[in-house]
């Protein structure tokens, strides 16, 4: 994987996080269905039934936009790699790096120093 692309590498994770995000939210529907069947009183039955839907909606909601997200993300790097690759490069001749002159004030407290001796 060292080598792979970055937009699927994006698309991997992405597929990932969908897989725990709908695992946990199916857990916790189960939960509810166990709360509901437990529950004495049918107004009671009733909310968790409801609570049990609206987690697994919200659920899976979440993901869709989670994956629309991975997707969108993963297009635009593929698209802004193949703009780049495509791209002609200016490549500039280098010029040879200049020796540093040495300066005026050094030369002059080396000569102010020989004439105090």
């Amino acid at each position: 994987m060292a080598d792979a692309d970055l937009d699927v590498v994006i698309r991997q994770l992405a597929r990932q996080l969908h897989t725990g995000l709908i695992t946990r939210a199916k857990e916790r529907r189960d939960r509810f269905n166990g709360l509901a069947a437990k529950a004495k009183g049918k107004e009671t039955s009733a909310r968790f039934k409801l609570m049990a839907k609206a987690t697994m909606e919200q659920a899976t909601a979440a993901a869709r936009r989670l994956q629309m997200s991975a997707d969108n993300v993963a297009d635009s790097y593929a698209r802004s790699m193949r703009i780049a690759a495509s791209t002609p490069v200016e490549v500039k001749a280098e010029k040879p790096a200049k020796a540093k002159p040495v300066k005026k004030a050094a030369k002059a407290k080396t000569a102010k120093a020989k004439k105090a001796k």
